[in-house]
């Protein structure tokens, strides 16, 4: 329903890494913004190229675009729709696009990911709350795979790597940085949805990673 908030996240069937290398990590975010649209059909780049020389208006966006966190065999959006099943449809889009382009560069078939998308609609408080801790603080596994259960070893070098980790919508919405998804976040809805500032919420997230 147009207003809600959902959390969209899938994984590599069995597990398998989806982003081989920087070229797949560049497709799935662009088809980010190609997707995300009234049409059937994503716009190519070449009519992109064209609309956004005739100042023609785009189609209206399906979702508004939260945070992201792609990991090297899953990924995580946060979306607020903005029409009654955008969320939905725009997740189609994204993975069946992405799985046609996987499937093409590495001549296979089949399916790509494991089951269907998760489409979680956040209504409850906690989990509203929790929800951008969690999105953000995802790639840390990489180099601590344990630290929810232990906690951080090396906090210093956790937080170095959260801030450069340039797969992660995290240093343009808190650091105000110029990065991959610049053009895709709606980063003054997050901090209205979530009330909050760049400034206090580097201050609480870091807190509670320590």
């Amino acid at each position: 329903m147009k207003g809600n908030i959902y959390h969209i996240t899938n994984r590599g069937v069995e597990k398998r890494k989806i982003f081989l290398n920087n070229e797949y990590y560049f497709r799935f975010i662009n088809n980010l913004y190609d997707f995300n649209n009234i049409d059937q059909t994503p716009m190519s780049y070449k009519d992109r190229r064209i609309c956004n020389l005739a100042m023609r208006k785009p189609s209206e966006g399906l979702v508004d675009i939260i945070s992201v966190c792609l990991m090297p065999n899953h990924y995580h959006i946060l979306v607020q729709e903005r029409v009654d099943g955008g969320a939905g449809l725009f997740s189609k889009k994204v993975s069946s696009g992405f799985t046609q382009y996987f499937n093409l560069k590495n001549k296979r078939s089949g399916v790509l990911f494991q089951g269907r998308t998760k489409i979680i609609l956040v209504n409850d408080d906690a989990h509203y709350l929790h929800l951008p801790f969690y999105v953000f603080l995802n790639p840390i596994k990489l180099i601590e795979s344990q630290w929810k259960e232990v906690g951080i070893k090396n906090y210093k070098k956790a937080v170095e790597f959260l801030e450069n980790y340039k797969w992660s919508s995290f240093s343009e919405t808190i650091l105000g940085k110029k990065g991959n998804f610049s053009d895709i976040v709606n980063n003054n809805l997050f901090f209205d949805l979530f009330d909050t500032n760049p400034k206090q919420f580097k201050k609480e997230i870091f807190e509670w990673l320590k």
